[in-house]
């Protein structure tokens, strides 16, 4: 009897142990400046974005620690001071919208460095939908109608590349300090920044946590610190823009053709963020709360800009 009790004992004890982690998630995006209640319309006004990352076995290699392949839906909607101008004359930061599908692999190492790669295929201009998106929102929820949308970026195809580098600095107890790097190249947005991210709470290593989009593990054989994240974070960052195209128009689109009404802006080429937010992680679940605030965009913009991001991701086997 008693080598039947330590039999089950064991039996519970591997199926815990093999079911603490899972292997994919599934998350949904919403960005937007009202969430903010500044009662503001302007500048990236209106994000969404759904995502799927299925994490990879890396049991044969000495460094890794995790890998996971993520693939990407996402929309963006820019208009100037508000969305409904008078003329062109008030149009500060052109109207403009972006979809795109994306894909990513995300490298993620044993000293808690981590280095992604991917590329988002999409367009730029009434094809992406910007315009019908706010118009369709405005008219359901009782927002003023906009007007303006005739000046918008026009058609350009988006193929972009992209690579991100994070590693950890230090660490103590409840705070960690990391560095964070990306860098953008191809025909909708080209461009590099850098910062810091602070991290204070409950956390996990950088190779099996929300902050680096790696929540999910193959590797069931790993016990996480932490059953569960809940930390606040703070990222600043220094950006450097070469071309945006939500911006300055298609990159081999020809400017000041006849009869066409776009307007497009010079991009200031040196643009400041800070990102401040809550991340609360289970088991199964993930949830982000943050709020982002931007320098000026354009050299004639007339406003900074700020928006708030709510993310939800639930993982699965």
């Amino acid at each position: 009897m008693r080598n039947l009790y330590l039999t089950l004992l064991l039996v519970i004890t591997v199926t815990c142990t093999f079911a603490q982690n899972h292997q994919n998630e599934f998350g949904i995006q919403s960005d937007n400046d009202s969430y903010l209640g500044q009662g503001s319309d302007r500048y990236y006004t209106d994000g969404l974005y759904l995502y799927f990352r299925h994490a990879l076995d890396v049991k044969a290699s000495d460094k890794l620690k995790n890998k996971v392949l993520g693939f990407d839906l996402g929309q963006k909607i820019f208009n100037p001071q508000s969305g409904a101008v008078p003329s062109a004359s008030y149009i500060d930061r052109p109207f403009a919208g972006y979809l795109y599908a994306g894909a990513s692999m995300n490298y993620l190492y044993k000293n808690e460095s981590n280095f992604k790669i991917g590329v988002q295929l999409g367009v730029i201009g009434p094809a992406s939908g910007g315009q019908t998106a706010q118009t369709w929102v405005h008219n359901n929820f009782g927002f003023y109608a906009p007007n303006g949308w005739q000046y918008q970026i026009k058609n350009n195809a988006v193929v972009n590349f992209s690579g991100e580098y994070n590693r950890l600095i230090a660490r103590d107890t409840a705070l960690d300090l990391s560095f964070a790097s990306y860098a953008n190249l191809g025909t909708g947005f080209t461009g590099a920044g850098a910062g810091l991210l602070f991290r204070l709470g409950v956390f996990n290593q950088l190779f099996n946590s929300a902050s680096t989009q790696s929540s999910v593990i193959a590797d069931n054989s790993i016990v996480t610190p932490n059953k569960h994240e809940f930390f606040l974070y703070y990222k600043p960052m220094a950006n450097v823009i070469a071309y945006d195209a939500t911006i300055q128009g298609g990159l081999f689109n020809k400017k000041d053709e006849a009869g066409s009404l776009e307007v497009t802006a010079e991009p200031q080429r040196f643009v400041l963020s800070n990102h401040v937010g809550v991340t609360y992680a289970t088991k199964r679940w993930v949830i982000d709360v943050a709020a982002i605030f931007h320098s000026k965009d354009t050299k004639y913009q007339q406003l900074s800009e700020a928006w708030g991001s709510a993310t939800l991701y639930y993982k699965f086997d």
